[in-house]
């Protein structure tokens, strides 16, 4: 649904950060720019950069253009692969001021309670919305960052609401108990054709020895969708996900929000001084980071986006501190807002922006092609016309997007 809001106006929600003890206070520009970062990297998938690693093998160029542009096959991390948890991680950090308001408000936690509820159901059933598009029935999948975030959003706010130390102590928990949950489940028998779960024998990223437990398609979050996907009406039975893709994988996401959370918290304190809070962040990015290299490293847990693994938490919770400290550096402390103007158009309005990509994007291209003709965007030569193409697009979302943000629409969940 939308919204018109005044920019004096406190928001409440993912997308409308607030410093705490202030009824009418500006929008903490560093969380929009590192959200509009995020959601900027979504949407440039549609310039399809990886395309040119096909038309020129030889350049290192395009090879990392490639890489960074695309997610990991398994073990591993692209800049790709930070996207969803830096959203999720963003919401924990707009939820600890979120709470901060509705307590100055002095909304009871009952009411706390509810709106989480509602808002968690509207997020999955907006991720299951989008994936089941062009499909010729509802297609119930619940691994992708909205529903992720729909599934761990009522705890995170049970959990915000707790004392402080106690979201310290759920990731810790959660974090060991994910791992357990591999470490512990049986491997597949001697001779197990892992054709029947869609992973070819020959596959380069099979693993070894103890990290097995994290092999594609044959650890307890496959399982438990082979149970629970198959509840749903579906136009064929559930076997496995191509991707390696787990519903159960919300519960670490849930461990990367609450790292958001606290993070979230550090920023609320308004008493710690810019440069201190940037250390406090980059010390975190530090030891997080460290962490999930270490058990990579050890090879006791990989680092694995697509099952998020406890490692990846930490790893990729690392970066999400660092940038989170970037950008709170150079918005918040060094008033660099003009320079990131274009990151804050699009994160006022993440969920505009994930919904555009998701949907009125190819709808764009198709128009753009139609009314200025294919060679408008042949000038470059052949391999570069996807590029131009999806710049076009990019630009006429983005100036969608600033005329939301100069009226005061902003779409909220």
């Amino acid at each position: 649904m939308t919204t018109t809001i005044p920019t004096t106006s406190p928001a409440s929600n993912l997308n409308e950060p607030l410093h705490p003890k202030q009824e009418t206070s500006s929008r903490l520009l560093s969380i929009d720019a590192y959200r509009g970062f995020v959601m900027l990297l979504m949407m440039a998938e549609i310039l399809h950069l990886s395309g040119l690693a096909e038309k020129f093998p030889e350049s290192s160029l395009c090879q990392w253009l490639k890489f960074h542009t695309t997610h990991v096959e398994w073990i591993g991390c692209s800049l790709h692969d930070l996207i969803q948890p830096s959203f999720s991680f963003l919401v924990g950090v707009s939820l600890a001021f979120s709470l901060l308001k509705r307590f100055s408000h002095q909304q009871n936690t009952t009411g706390i309670l509810l709106h989480a509820a509602w808002r968690s159901l509207l997020l999955i059933g907006l991720g299951i919305f989008l994936r089941s598009l062009h499909r010729e029935q509802t297609y119930f999948t619940f691994e992708d960052t909205l529903t992720q975030i729909g599934l761990g959003y009522f705890p995170l706010v049970l959990i915000g609401l707790a004392r402080p130390y106690i979201a310290w102590i759920s990731t810790a928990l959660i974090l060991i108990g994910y791992w357990a949950l591999f470490a512990l489940y049986p491997l597949p028998s001697e001779g197990f054709d892992m054709k029947t779960v869609g992973v070819p024998a020959d596959w380069p990223h099979l693993l070894e020895g103890f990290e097995k437990h994290w092999d594609k398609n044959t650890n307890p979050a496959w399982a438990f969708d082979r149970w629970w996907l198959n509840i749903f009406p579906r136009e064929q039975p559930f076997e496995y996900n191509r991707g390696g893709y787990a519903t159960l994988s919300f519960i670490p996401t849930l461990a990367t929000m609450l790292l958001g959370l606290i993070a979230g918290r550090w920023l609320a304190n308004r008493s710690t001084t810019p440069s201190r809070m940037v250390g406090q962040l980059l010390v975190a990015a530090l030891i997080c980071g460290a962490l999930g290299w270490l058990l990579g490293f050890l090879h006791l847990c990989p680092v694995v986006k697509r099952i998020w693994t406890p490692s990846w938490v930490l790893w990729s919770g690392g970066w999400c501190f660092f940038l989170l400290a970037v950008f709170h550096l150079s918005l918040d402390h060094l008033k660099w807002n003009r320079l990131f103007f274009p990151l804050v158009v699009i994160g006022a309005n993440s969920i505009a922006s994930y919904v555009m990509a998701e949907t009125i994007a190819p709808w764009i291209s198709e128009n753009l092609t139609k009314h200025f003709g294919t060679k408008s965007f042949e000038i470059l030569g052949d391999p570069f016309n996807p590029i131009l193409l999806g710049a076009a697009t990019l630009v006429c979302m983005w100036l969608i997007l600033h005329w939301m943000y100069r009226n005061k629409v902003f779409v909220k969940i």
